[in-house]
This record gives C-alpha cells, sequence and structure tokens, in this order.
C-alpha cells in the first residue's frame, strides 16, 4: 500500500533514493558525485529532518517491504504557481518493473485532483531516456521550459531531495525537460466528470 513516511522508514528511504540517483542517473552525473556526494547517511539525516520538520510530503509504497518513495507538493515553479508538483519518484531498483512506479505517479495525479489543481508538473534529465519514456506513456508530454542543472550552484532548497554537498562539482550542461499533464485527461475521471457537467447543462 501507499502510505505517509515515517521516522522509522527513514533509513529504508535513505536507501532506496541513494540507490535509485545511482541505478537512474549514471552516465548522466558523474560518480564523482554519485558515490563520493551521494551518501545514505546524508540522505538519512535530509529525510529525518523532512518528516520531523514536516517540510516535505513523502510517501512509501510498502507492501511489507519498502519498495519506493514519492514526494509531493505545490510546483515550485514560478509560473506554476498554480500546478502540482510530483518532487520525486524513486523505486528500488531491484524491484523495478513490477508497476510500482505508475501506482505511485497515479497516487501523486489522485492527490492533485483531491486539491483541486488540474495540472502536474515535473523534471527530468533529457538524457534520462527511461524516465522520459515512462512519463509519456502516462500522458505527460514536454514543456517548453528547460533549465541547466548545476551541481556546484544550485541551493538545497531548489531541489528538495538534494544533497548538501554540493560543493567543487562540475556543472552538468543537462537540459531538463518540463512535463506536464492536463488532468482533465486523466484517465477518463475528468472526461467522465466534463461530459456529465456538458450533460446537466443541455
Amino acid at each position: 500500500m501507499i502510505r505517509a513516511i515515517q521516522i522509522s522508514d527513514a533509513p529504508r528511504a535513505a536507501e532506496i533514493h541513494v540507490f535509485g540517483w545511482r541505478s537512474a542517473y549514471r552516465g548522466i552525473v558523474s560518480d564523482e558525485f554519485l558515490f563520493n556526494k551521494m551518501i545514505v547517511l546524508e540522505r538519512l539525516s535530509g529525510f529525518e529532518n523532512a518528516i520531523r520538520d514536516l517540510t516535505e510530503e513523502t510517501y512509501v509504497y510498502d507492501d511489507g517491504i519498502i519498495k519506493a518513495i514519492l514526494t509531493i507538493g505545490i510546483c515550485r515553479d514560478p509560473d506554476k504557481l498554480n500546478s502540482f508538483e510530483l518532487w520525486g519518484i524513486y523505486v528500488e531498483p531491484l524491484m523495478k518493473r513490477q508497476g510500482i512506479g505508475s501506482k505511485m505517479v497515479d497516487y501523486c495525479e489522485k492527490k492533485a485532483v483531491e486539491r483541486g489543481f488540474n495540472e502536474v508538473c515535473l523534471w527530468v534529465f533529457e538524457k534520462n531516456a527511461d524516465s522520459r519514456l515512462f512519463y509519456k506513456k502516462l500522458g505527460y508530454y514536454p514543456y517548453e521550459l528547460a533549465r541547466f542543472y548545476q551541481l556546484n550552484v544550485v541551493k538545497v532548497d531548489d531541489i528538495k531531495q538534494g544533497i548538501k554537498a554540493l560543493t567543487t562539482i562540475e556543472t552538468l550542461p543537462t537540459l531538463y525537460y518540463k512535463y506536464r499533464y492536463r488532468l482533465a485527461k486523466h484517465r477518463g475521471f475528468w472526461k467522465c466528470r466534463m461530459a456529465y457537467q456538458c450533460e446537466q447543462g443541455n
């Protein structure tokens, strides 16, 4: 099931996050960063602080084993302040291809609908072909915005699930692609609602 993260989940969440980064971003992000800066103990502290201070909204996929983490919230981009954002989703690399990621994305979208949003945004590395294909299959498409992701200058607050040790690491000239998904097209839910409203109007 998908449930809110608890303080006791922090070690497992940190582990999934670190190994998720290494699995997904090797070849995109330098090994120096992934193996010398992306440390489980650093992320453990980050998760524990976020849980205690309620600064992030994170969920876990738990069927007896925590297999994935999801962080969501209000979109942090200045042009999308009225949108919802999937801040980050990471599935245990050894447990991928089981439909877990799709369930987590669906959970995010349902939360957005419950809170009155009609759009969900997220960021994906341009070179992360697997993730781009994954979100495309779920109905997401590129938005015109893109930005450089600079590991040596970006602030922690700008990448909520980022790493504190952001010094002397090379700039990555890799563009993030912005994807957005209008929930009016979300798996028939809003289609049915819109059709119902049209029938009522007639």
